[in-house]
């Protein structure tokens, strides 16, 4: 690897910290960073700061928010009864692509995963029941990524919650087994969506 002045290969080592960018790209993002006027820099620290600084979690789906309670949760016009359970909150985009959902959301921060010391205490269940458990809700979709992890989770959410007096459906396998929500296309999601099963 080539000497760079010290603050060029600290930008670097930053940049490859990021998922899906090596050495080669952190390099190009560095360069560009270098290259472009002060106040692009500027924007971009300012940006990263933002987003440390101003964003939460919603109390009520635990979606990233800017306030008590995110956009989605906010909206009068979304249909309250039906709650659609997805791992992340990137995993929120794919189905709003489809324009077909006009529910909820609750977000869990992570699958189960007892290799990984990952247990039900350790995800965002508690709230959901919760938000179940008030009595408006009238359908619960799983909607968590087709893995091993995401299949257990969607299995104890459907054991745990069919007692509430709540249907639960899980998206159908229209999505690739092993790949994540967020690499699905449109048609994809949308299909998986309007083929849910009951669980």
């Amino acid at each position: 690897m080539p000497d760079f002045a010290e603050p060029l290969a600290r930008l670097i080592q930053e940049f490859k910290r990021l998922p899906g960018i090596g050495q080669k790209s952190a390099q190009r993002l560095a360069f560009h960073v270098l290259r472009a006027p002060r106040e692009d820099a500027q924007h971009l620290a300012q940006a990263l700061v933002d987003v440390k600084d101003q964003l939460g979690i919603c109390e009520a789906c635990n979606n990233i928010s800017d306030g008590e309670q995110c956009n989605f949760c906010r909206d009068a016009h979304r249909d309250r009864t039906v709650i659609c359970v997805v791992e992340e909150p990137h995993n929120i985009l794919p189905i709003e692509t489809t324009r077909q959902f006009h529910g909820l959301y609750h977000v869990l921060h992570g699958a189960l995963s007892p290799l990984r010391g990952i247990g039900p205490e350790q995800l965002r269940i508690a709230n959901l029941v919760q938000r179940i458990q008030s009595g408006e809700v009238k359908e619960l979709i799983l909607a968590t990524n087709p893995t091993v992890e995401g299949e257990a989770t969607a299995v104890y959410l459907s054991r745990l919650t069919k007692p509430l007096g709540v249907k639960v459906t899980r998206i159908a396998m229209g999505i690739p087994v092993g790949s994540d929500l967020e690499f699905a296309d449109e048609v994809t999601m949308g299909k998986s969506l309007e083929n849910r099963r009951e669980m």
